[in-house]
């Protein structure tokens, strides 16, 4: 595996203009680094800088301040070697064309024709390619952007609140697409404000707020740290420990309890809706890992 990140990011700084003249800064001295092969979330409430900084990594928006480099290089220029692809939860498909020509003049435009037929069965849609756009749902038109995304082989995969709009089931086919392409290996960066899709599928979580990373570590630690722990008794005999939770700590629970008659002890393990509540409760300045810190001692 190179040793080039996928994604490096320092110092990453945007600042904008809101109505009145007053200066809004999106994006406050971001530091990221996104190794190849990852599978990282961003979360955060709205206007916490999360779709300034996928814009920045794409090439679409130039930073103020800081560096921001894909494999090694300017974000645009990285896509311009079909080195990096995005599905946005905005812009518009030819109603028109029906989804296999669409796929098709992409992939023309990419000299990639060979890849047509890969994309639309990677996409789930080899069964739609002679439907009409416009004839296709929400989640089919997500689908066959996610399709259009994958034209150039990318090594990484960006992905902006893909399933806005999806309902259930919609979400749960785009997420098999996207779980079948991450097996082969591809870097996958989402945003998305539905925590459930990131709790399933991240390894990593980046939580975002006002414009700054207050947390980044493997979304299993982002759940312990934020989320803290819910103990719960019921007879008989049986104990069921969460992955990562202290199993002497367990134990010694365990041993208290047995006077009193409690056989049966079981640790349900933080979830990601309670860590990202704790951030967006947080008051702006206050360091999150403290606050975190006293989360989890006030659970145990």
């Amino acid at each position: 595996m190179s040793d080039i990140p996928a994604i490096r990011a320092v110092g990453l700084r945007k600042a904008f203009r809101s109505t009145d003249g007053t200066p809004v800064v999106a994006v406050d001295d971001v530091d990221l680094t996104v190794h190849p092969g990852e599978i990282v979330a961003f979360l955060g409430p709205n206007g916490a800088g999360k779709t300034t900084t996928v814009d920045m990594l794409l090439g679409l928006t130039r930073p103020d301040a800081g560096l921001v480099e894909v494999y090694g290089v300017a974000p645009g220029e990285a896509v311009r070697a079909g080195r990096v692809s995005a599905v946005m939860q905005s812009g518009g498909l030819l109603n028109d064309f029906t989804v296999e020509e669409t796929v098709r003049a992409i992939a023309a435009l990419h000299g990639r024709t060979d890849r047509v037929e890969v994309v639309l069965e990677r996409a789930g849609l080899a069964d739609l390619a002679a439907r009409r756009v416009e004839a296709c749902s929400g989640g089919e038109q997500q689908r066959l952007k996610f399709a259009l995304a994958l034209v150039p082989d990318p090594d990484l995969v960006i992905l902006d609140e893909p399933t806005t709009g999806m309902d259930v089931g919609a979400r749960q086919e785009f997420w098999q697409a996207m779980r079948a392409d991450a097996a082969l290996g591809r870097t996958i960066v989402f945003a998305t404000h539905y925590l459930a899709e990131a709790d399933e599928f991240a390894e990593r979580t980046v939580l975002m707020n006002h414009g700054r990373i207050v947390h980044d570590a493997p979304t299993a630690d982002v759940r312990a740290a934020y989320g803290g722990r819910r103990l719960t008794f019921r007879p008989p005999a049986r104990a069921v420990s969460p992955a990562g939770l202290d199993e002497a700590w367990l134990a010694a629970v365990r041993r208290a309890l047995e006077p009193l008659g409690v056989t049966d002890l079981e640790v349900s393990a933080a979830s990601l809706e309670a860590a990202f509540l704790a951030l967006t409760a947080e008051p702006a300045g206050e360091p999150a890992a403290a606050q975190a810190t006293d989360m989890v001692g006030a659970d145990r």
